[in-house]
Formats: C-alpha cells, sequence, structure tokens
C-alpha cells in the first residue's frame, strides 16, 4: 500500500514539473518609450523627470516594478527578471517591457480657476527578441484631472505625474495596472490572429471641440481615438491588439527605447483583423434648467466597422451614439465642455466593450438602429475569441 501511495506521489510530481516545465517564459525588459529616440526627452519630460528623481533618491522606477512583478506572479507564464543579457543565443525568447506611448498635459484658465489635465498611455508589449516582431499588447492608461486655483508650477506638475505611475486613493497606477495585465496575460501556444485599430477618420465638426492639446499635431486626435478604443476592448475583453500603427509605427516598423538606453526597431504583422473607426460629430444639449443650475446632455457619436480585410467580411458594421449628463451649478461662470466630451466616446467604447465581452445590456437597443446588431455582436465575440 506504502509503495503504491509513494508511486502516485511520484506520478504527481512528475506530472507537475512537467507541467512547469512546458509553461513558456517571458524576460521582463524594463520600462521603455515608443518612437523616435532622438525626439523622447521632448515627448516625455514629465516621466523622464519622475524616473530621474526615482533614481536620484536610490531606488528606480525599474527597481520598484520587478519587486512589485516578483511579489505578483503571472499565471499562465514563468517570468525571468535576469535581463536581456541572458537571451543572446537563445533560438527563441518572448519579451514584455512597460512601453509607454503617450504623456499628455493641459492647464487651462476658465475663469477664477484652472483646470489641469495629465495622462500617461502605455501598453504592456511582448515581442519576439529573436525576430523583434510584436507577438501581442495589452493598452492601458491613466488619467488625472482636477481643478485649482492657480496655474500649477514644475513642482506640482511632477506630483500629478507621480500620481499617474503610483496611483491614487485605491485606484493602481500605470506600474502596478502593468503589473495587473502581466499577471493575467497569455502567451498562445499557436499563431495567433491578430487585431488592431487600422483606421480612425475625424470630421472637422468633431475635431473643432477637441482641446488644442490633441489637434496641436497632425494625427494626435485619430491616436487618441485609436487608443480609447483599444483600451476599452482589450480591458473589457481580455483580447490583445497591435498597435495602431498610424501612430506609432512608420512602415509597420515601431521603435522603443528601453530606459538602459538600448533601442529596439520591432517589427508588426498584418492584421488578421481590422477595426475603422469614424467620429462625425459631438453634440451637447441642455436637457433641464433650475434656479441651481443646468443639465446638458453631451452626445458622441461613433461608426465602428470591425472586418477581415482579406476576404472583406464585416462581423461589425454599424452606427453607435452614447450620452453622458452634466449638470452646471448657477455659480459656475465659465464651462469646459471637452471633459464631457471626452466621457461621452469613452462611454460609447466602453459600453459596446462590455456587451463584445458578453455582458449585454439595454444599452445597445438604445445606441444603435443596426438591424442584426445582436447577430453582429455575436459574431464578433467569436472572431475575438480567436484573438486571445
Amino acid at each position: 500500500m506504502i509503495k503504491k501511495i509513494l508511486s502516485s506521489c511520484s506520478v504527481v510530481v512528475l506530472l507537475c514539473l512537467a507541467t512547469t516545465a512546458s509553461a513558456a517564459t517571458v524576460t521582463f525588459a524594463g520600462i521603455a518609450y515608443s518612437g523616435d529616440s532622438k525626439s523622447i526627452p521632448q515627448r516625455f519630460p514629465h516621466s523622464l523627470k519622475l524616473e530621474k528623481s526615482r533614481t536620484a533618491a536610490g531606488l528606480t522606477l525599474n527597481a520598484q516594478l520587478s519587486s512589485a512583478l516578483a511579489s505578483s506572479k503571472p499565471a499562465h507564464f514563468e517570468l525571468n527578471q535576469t535581463g536581456l543579457t541572458s537571451l543572446k543565443g537563445q533560438d527563441q525568447a518572448i519579451v514584455v517591457a512597460l512601453l509607454i506611448t503617450g504623456e499628455t498635459v493641459s492647464a487651462e484658465r476658465f475663469g477664477s480657476v484652472a483646470k489641469l489635465l495629465t495622462q500617461v498611455r502605455a501598453q504592456a508589449m511582448f515581442f519576439d527578441f529573436k525576430t523583434m516582431s510584436v507577438l501581442r499588447a495589452y493598452p492601458f492608461s491613466f488619467t488625472h484631472l482636477d481643478v485649482i486655483d492657480h496655474m500649477p508650477g514644475n513642482a506640482e506638475m511632477q506630483a500629478r505625474f507621480s500620481t499617474l505611475y503610483y496611483g491614487d486613493q485605491g485606484k493602481p497606477g500605470i506600474l502596478n495596472r502593468f503589473v495587473d495585465i502581466v499577471g493575467a496575460a497569455t502567451i498562445p501556444e499557436h499563431v495567433p490572429r491578430y487585431l488592431q485599430v487600422g483606421q480612425v477618420k475625424l470630421s472637422d465638426e468633431a475635431r473643432a471641440v477637441l482641446p488644442e492639446m490633441l489637434t496641436r499635431n497632425p494625427g494626435d486626435a485619430e491616436t487618441w481615438l485609436a487608443d480609447l478604443f483599444a483600451e476599452n476592448l482589450s480591458s473589457k475583453t481580455g483580447v490583445p491588439l497591435l498597435p495602431y500603427s498610424k501612430g506609432y509605427a512608420i512602415g509597420n516598423v515601431m521603435s522603443m527605447r528601453i530606459s538602459d538606453g538600448e533601442v529596439f526597431m520591432l517589427k508588426l504583422p498584418e492584421a488578421d483583423y481590422t477595426i475603422a473607426l469614424d467620429v462625425p460629430r459631438f453634440r451637447k444639449i441642455k436637457s433641464g434648467e433650475s434656479a441651481a443650475g443646468a443639465s446638458y446632455i453631451y452626445g458622441a457619436y461613433a461608426h465602428v466597422d470591425i472586418q477581415e480585410p482579406v476576404s472583406g467580411k464585416h462581423y461589425l458594421n454599424a452606427d453607435f451614439k452614447n450620452g453622458e449628463v452634466k449638470l452646471v451649478p448657477v455659480t459656475q461662470s465659465s464651462v469646459d465642455d471637452f471633459p464631457a466630451y471626452h466621457d461621452a466616446i469613452k462611454g460609447l467604447f466602453a459600453k459596446l466593450s462590455d456587451n463584445l465581452a458578453g455582458n449585454r445590456t439595454d444599452w445597445l437597443s438604445s445606441a444603435t438602429d443596426t438591424s442584426g446588431i445582436n447577430k453582429q455582436i455575436t459574431s464578433t465575440q467569436e472572431l475575438l475569441k480567436s484573438c486571445k
């Protein structure tokens, strides 16, 4: 009997060892910045200042991120933190980096107050170290918006960026969001199907309501919309997406610089399925008024088309709308409409993604007049499963 028990235990141990041995290994590369390395100081000034201040204090952002990753083991692969030098000469190696893709600052005065918006956009980027090809990416961001009675100075701005990276009031920041995403991310055993936001259109009418920070450079507004949609779809469904190539790549080649100074040129594979977004307009309608103030409905409209380019098959091809209510007290002398428009378009993408994740809501029937929308949603859900 004892021999049988020992034999059974041995089988269990061997099975466990076999499972562990077959698990994929992913190497952590650290924090990286997207785009041309020469322009990184101009595009990410506040993130670099934060990184420099933490290094001067003796605890780098990379060290803090490594520590957080070590205490939160990924569910679907082993994480190697010995560095990229350990991969030299290997036939196959998968690497993950916290890729910072965007940094936004907007400080505007409205009457006696100033509105300060700060945002960092990022991706958990998995790539093949040997072929330098992107395997999958999980986009995410952290935005902080507050109203103060003065224009912010440098120290105050850096405090806001510290909040973006470390979190605020129980809400995880960029570092912990990355840890959470890596913890749940999967590495496909077979060649995956790739999904990507491939085209974004924004009418002149819609562009007119956006702040100067999104219209200053050509393509900024389109990249913002692509990231907003991709982040909501990925976070709701768990599906990775390729980066928006028009925003982050040239000729399907994406440049990124690791924080230790090494530059990688990553190839983006062709997408099996593409997403086209068309935002024709935003609307503001007064919905009520009283002695205390007025309420407005801020509306966003978008056409979403998900298709397979090779066959021309459309899985989702519909117009959607979404409204969010904003109350304006009578004591408020000036109104900044953009945060409400942002909430409206973000709400549209989030609610649509929630339905694509399987959480059917009444919002869907009120958001579109497209016939057969439930069939389209079901068809798109099957597509998304093939991309995980």
